[in-house]
């Protein structure tokens, strides 16, 4: 068979991050393989990350009959169950933010007939998530035509089992909520998704029930009564409904969907509408329930380990759909990628397979996604004399050890939970959700830290609903940091359940204390979800914080690598800085304190915008020491504190200057690079890519005050010095710069007060 090869323009260019050529041409050959056994007569591969796309090409034919047509790039498909995600969960999360309907209501509540034969009990959410006890579908049921037939049939149909109790995969579930997106938006199912979603993301070839037009783009699919199905549904229901439903019918092509995957990861295009908000894809994505197999299920989406394996071997989650008619999408938060594989498995003898392709595309993109971060610690371990797995781990964090013990410590409160999208337990499940889903305890309010609930803002952040629970959230980024007044009305628990970032300048550490100081005052008990730190808890460097410099930025004086967890911090500011609280903290299991975040098997969530990474992590606390200055580092690039610049200056000779301080664990490299965001936003800077060849011999702190002497001495009458003093933390330090003395020895200089927090850092400690 023939095969025809398509690229696009410029593909090779397009390759970025982690993909080589050598990728590429392992996705040609799985889809011309499975091409040549007859699986698919062609297909339509696409993936795509933060960059734009790395990789589009068409293979094969989309049509064999009744002539040859070659596939190209921008076919149209029949996306069969790929309709429930794209289209009808879209509309519904929409829906629940705008507060038109919440995830919680019974669905008679906007369909009264729904709820006969037994079905008062169903919510939208046991819709969502394949738990209501509807059956899977209409199959072998007696003929019936008409969009008003099928919700007659949903309104007679009868449950297999109660509600929320067991997962099945239903077709019926997804018409049932296509026609209450019509009823709750005052429009038709297929104009609300056209104006509200594509419209807004100029999905241009996506719809129900194509136009002449789109036929000849339109990959056909089998026959029916002699008939070739091109340009109608091939789902017999949908196809009865007159080809439009929540579960099934929508077309679309490669490009669209590229567009739509892009739009969830937060990289619409300029001047594009965004679709949802950032919490509201975290709670859709979120794995709610056990689905069949091993597997995961959200909202209207399966969540599973589809690619993307971090340092470890650990999947990160990913969350996708697949398509009777061989079209899958899989969408990664963690590497911010995305993978779609279009085919017409069903063409033209309804016997084709698109299991094998879209798996192997998976593999391929997993394994390139997660060669250079595996390929790093096995080099590291080798280099220790470690064997493969060895380190701590698997880690249980807080919120684990609370499900274990059946919620048992919270049983009969009422909750306010302060977290953000960090707050998960092992298996990715919120917990917001998990709070919010027994009956052993209440859930009243949501507190938010900075960048917001879904750890994307670097604004002032709103107060808001919780999209899925409709439960307040209350901003302590906003017009208040502290938790008062009417926030606490109806609360008798705190729980703090947030990732740190193990520098004294990050603020949910902060956040945490005074949400601990609001509780002591009203006497409301205050638990801390503990969870690893990221950078391990066993490192302690830099100047220790003035007591006079005390901010949102620097709570207790404690130098920069506090090498404490949260809770150990909480138990800290609790004794010492007098706050008084009734402190309890659920401690985690298998953790040890050398452990850095990839020894921990737990799957990393960069805990906020410019820390999207462990890399990142790593450098944090000793880059971040000189970006309140006139530098740039790295914010809004994909980099952010792995690189150090301005347009001011030279960057070969800062490299050279920086290398020959021979800086234990670190190398330099001159380096121009333009900001997204922040400061010296889509300017070109010139400084140093950093490095990091050893980890373990890296004293970030240190680092700090080797960037800000270089900078100080190199361009003395550029740098702004002086505005790093809250970051630095210390009078001393800035003053001992300006006078020139060795970095080197500056840090010498703060060992004994390393030393005097060292004794009071002990009474606290939880791990070994």
């Amino acid at each position: 068979m023939a095969v025809i090869l398509t690229w696009l323009h410029g593909a090779t260019a397009a390759v970025a991050g982690a993909f080589e050529p050598a990728d590429f041409r392992a996705i040609d050959e799985a889809v011309s393989r499975e091409i040549g056994s007859g699986n698919v007569p062609g297909a339509v591969v696409l993936v795509g990350g933060r960059k734009g796309t790395l990789y589009r090409r068409a293979f094969g034919y989309r049509a064999l009959e009744p002539e040859k047509l070659p596939m190209t790039e921008e076919t149209i498909f029949d996306l069969a169950s790929l309709t429930k995600a794209v289209a009808t969960t879209t509309a519904v999360m929409q829906l629940a933010e705008q507060g038109k309907l919440a995830l919680d209501d019974r669905v008679e509540r906007y369909w009264p007939e729904f709820g006969s034969s037994g079905k008062r009990g169903v919510r939208v959410i046991d819709l969502l998530a394949h738990t209501s006890g509807l059956r899977s579908g209409f199959s072998g049921d007696p003929a019936w035509s008409g969009y008003r037939a099928a919700l007659e049939r949903i309104e007679a149909e009868k449950l297999l089992w109660p509600p929320g109790t067991k997962f099945l995969y239903s077709d019926l579930n997804f018409v049932a909520l296509g026609e209450l997106v019509a009823r709750v938006s005052g429009l038709p199912f297929e104009v609300y998704c056209d104006r509200r979603i594509f419209a807004r993301l100029g999905m241009t070839d996506s719809g129900f029930r194509p136009g002449p037009e789109k036929h000849r783009r339109i990959a056909p699919t089998s026959y029916r009564n002699g008939r070739l199905l091109w340009g109608e549904v091939h789902d017999p229901t949908a196809s009865r409904m007159g080809g439009v439903s929540g579960h099934a019918g929508l077309f679309s092509s490669a490009d669209d969907l590229a567009l739509f995957a892009r739009a969830l990861l937060g990289f619409g295009a300029a001047g594009s509408g965004t679709i949802l908000r950032p919490e509201t894809i975290s709670a859709m994505a979120a794995p709610r329930v056990r689905a069949n197999g091993n597997g995961w299920w959200g909202l209207g989406w399966e969540v599973a380990p589809a690619f993307d394996f971090s340092a470890n071997g650990s999947p990160h989650l990913a969350f996708g759909h697949n398509g009777f008619t061989g079209t899958s999408l899989w969408i990664d938060p963690d590497s911010r990628h995305y993978a779609i594989v279009l085919a017409s498995r069903l063409h033209p003898g309804d016997a084709g397979d698109a299991k094998p392709l879209r798996a192997e595309v998976a593999r391929i993109v997993a394994r390139a996604l997660g060669r250079f971060p595996a390929e790093k610690k096995e080099a590291r371990q080798a280099a220790a004399g470690e064997t493969a797995g060895a380190g701590a781990g698997p880690v249980r964090v807080g919120v684990d050890r609370l499900v274990e013990q059946d919620f048992a410590p919270l049983a009969g409160r009422r909750v306010g939970l302060i977290t953000n999208h960090t707050g998960v337990d092992h298996a990715g499940r919120r917990t917001i959700d998990l709070l919010s889903g027994t009956r052993r305890v209440g859930l009243k309010a949501i507190f938010s830290p900075e960048h917001g609930l879904a750890g994307g803002s670097e604004a002032r952040v709103p107060s808001t609903v919780e999209p899925v629970t409709r439960i307040p959230v209350h901003s302590l980024y906003g017009s208040v940091r502290r938790p008062a007044g009417r926030m606490l009305e109806g609360i008798d628990a705190l729980v703090f359940d947030v990732q740190d970032a193990g520098a004294r300048f990050y603020t949910y550490i902060t956040t945490m204390a005074y949400a601990m100081e609001a509780a002591a005052k009203r006497g409301i008990e205050f638990f801390v979800l503990d969870r690893p730190n990221p950078i391990n808890a066993s490192a302690v460097q830099g100047p220790v914080l003035d007591p006079d410099l005390k901010s949102f930025t620097g709570y207790f004086p404690m130098p920069v690598r506090h090498g404490m967890t949260a809770g150990e911090l909480a138990a800290m500011f609790n004794g010492e800085a007098g706050i008084g609280a009734r402190l309890r903290v659920l401690e985690m299991t298998g953790y040890r304190r050398t452990a850095w975040y990839d020894e921990t098997r737990l799957r990393w969530i960069g805990p906020s915008p410019n820390l999207p990474t462990l890399a990142a992590a790593v450098l944090y606390p000793g880059v971040a020491m000189v970006e309140a200055a006139n530098v740039s580092v790295g914010r809004g690039t994909d980099v952010p504190f792995q690189v150090v610049g301005a347009p001011w200056i030279d960057g070969a000779e800062l490299a050279d200057y920086l290398g020959r301080r021979k800086i234990p664990g670190l190398s330099f490299k001159a380096a121009s690079f333009t900001p997204g965001s922040d400061r010296y936003r889509d300017r070109l800077c010139h400084g140093v890519r950093l490095i990091v060849e050893d980890r373990e011999q890296l004293d970030t702190p240190a680092l700090g005050i080797e960037l800000a002497s270089a900078l100080y001495r190199l361009y003395p009458g550029q740098f702004e010095l002086e505005k790093n003093l809250a970051l630095v933390g210390a009078r001393w330090v800035l003053q001992a710069i300006k006078e020139g003395r060795d970095p080197k020895a500056i840090a010498r200089a703060w060992a004994p007060s390393l030393e005097a927090f060292g004794r009071v850092r002990a009474k606290y400690l939880l791990y070994r």
